[in-house]
């Protein structure tokens, strides 16, 4: 499974990531999933837009064939172990990518981010970035 992080999404969103788009287009849509951190910094920005109802409809036709995977119990677990570890080893994340860590390594999950050097502190997370990907039919 791929979770997309909340810069991947937005890129898709301003059309910016057409080989994303394709890509998900032509593969079976439970191949993709978003942490529900990421749903709520979507909204968030919607909201915060300058024009909250055409971003709120851009959230939602993004959201629409994903299934949204949610924070439960195993991503605290996963959490409490990774921030521990980044604070021993002084090399702390933002908190809301502390949570998007967590929930894909809880559910195994590749995360698709291009903010690959922030996460890449994270032991044991599989990244991938579709920054620079082009699609070949």
């Amino acid at each position: 499974m791929y979770l997309l992080d909340s810069d991947i999404c937005i890129e898709i969103m301003r059309g910016r990531l057409p080989v994303a788009q394709e890509l998900m287009r032509k593969t079976s849509p439970e191949l993709f999933g978003i942490p529900a951190i990421v749903e709520a910094e979507l909204r968030y920005g919607a909201e915060n837009s300058d024009n909250p109802e055409e971003g709120r409809y851009c959230v939602e036709s993004l959201l629409a064939p994903l299934s949204i995977v949610p924070f439960d119990s195993r991503c605290a677990g996963f959490y409490a172990k990774l921030r521990a570890d980044l604070k021993r080893r002084g090399s702390m994340i933002g908190p809301n990518d502390l949570l998007i860590a967590a929930t894909a390594l809880a559910n195994g999950a590749t995360l698709v981010t291009n903010n690959v050097r922030e996460f890449s502190r994270i032991k044991g997370l599989t990244l991938e970035s579709w920054a620079q990907v082009e699609w070949k039919s």
